[in-house]
């Protein structure tokens, strides 16, 4: 496919996969790329010097672009940035945080500068600071989620019409007919984080890939909205911290109650009961884990598919 976004960042398939903590290291990330889609890895769970590793890992495993999120909420976003400058990473997707703060100093350095948004008026402020593109994620999402509460099938739009940057559509998509909905309303990629969880290669343990292929509807719920929004797996943790907003903890002691590393003791090590589980909505429509490939190729079969059967009509 040739749009704006194949363009940009050189690639054949207009697929990102999202940069998920505990979940997206080189092997997914090399694995997304050489399938034809943009490859991430998600420095928000590693050390600096992990990350290093991570992306000469990844250039050994694939000679295709590839990228590094950097959630700007974390602590280590200045050394993560001075890492992917020396390893000379070509494309960067920033998230959870000011585009303005980074964009400039990265644009210099020849990166290409993508945003995460979850509101039209946070487009705008990529506008503002000259980012390449924008990821416009509806609160269908896994993981850290808008405090506007906003779906994608309304978000999409409506960043559409206030911002002429390339775009790619986030949260609630899975499959090739989800991905050919957010194309109608004007996307011109589609970033998928749940989907890919569910892969060989993802680093998720595999207790959580299994919990994942096993979700009905309603078994995720965003919580934590006085720290910061995030879409959880209901189990043992979820239910201590839904039971202390019910009787109106403060955010110090929501802060006590999700201590050190629940993620990484959730999704990385599998403790499904003290851990923290995040997972986007549209896990309830996923039932295998498989390859990566095999996930770009069906997505793209579908993809296509749905689009000649709407041109049928």
């Amino acid at each position: 496919m040739e749009n704006r976004i194949c363009k940009l960042f050189g690639i054949q398939k207009p697929i990102v996969q999202a940069g998920m903590i505990w979940c997206s290291g080189w092997e997914l990330a090399s694995a997304v790329s050489n399938a034809g889609g943009l490859g991430i890895i998600g420095s928000g769970s590693m050390y600096p010097d992990v990350l290093r590793l991570h992306i000469q890992k990844c250039k050994q495993a694939t000679n295709k672009p590839f990228a590094v999120n950097v959630p700007l909420l974390y602590p280590n976003t200045e050394e993560h940035i001075k890492v992917i400058l020396e390893e000379k990473v070509k494309i960067v997707f920033t998230s959870a945080g000011n585009p303005k703060t980074w964009t400039a100093h990265l644009k210099q350095q020849g990166i290409t500068v993508v945003h995460v948004v979850s509101a039209v008026k946070f487009a705008l402020k990529c506008q503002d600071a000259g980012v390449d593109a924008i990821v416009a994620e509806g609160f269908e999402a896994g993981g850290h989620n808008g405090r506007e509460e906003t779906t994608t099938l309304v978000l999409i739009p409506q960043v559409r019409e206030a911002v002429n940057l390339p775009l790619i559509a986030a949260g609630g998509i899975a499959t090739g007919a989800q991905m050919a909905a957010a194309f109608a309303l004007g996307a011109e990629a589609v970033q998928i984080g749940s989907r890919f969880v569910a892969s060989n290669e993802s680093s998720a343990h595999i207790n959580f890939k299994n919990t994942l292929i096993q979700l009905n509807e309603g078994d995720t719920q965003v919580t934590l909205k006085q720290l910061t929004p995030v879409r959880l797996v209901k189990n043992k943790f979820f239910n201590e911290v839904d039971a202390a907003e019910k009787r109106g903890a403060t955010p110090e002691e929501l802060t006590a109650l999700l201590g050190r590393a629940r993620a990484k003791k959730g999704m990385f090590e599998g403790d499904l009961n003290e851990g923290e589980l995040e997972i986007g909505q549209v896990s309830s429509q996923i039932k295998e884990i498989k390859p990566a490939a095999e996930i770009v190729d069906e997505l793209m079969k579908e993809f296509n598919e749905t689009i000649l059967k709407l041109t049928g009509l």
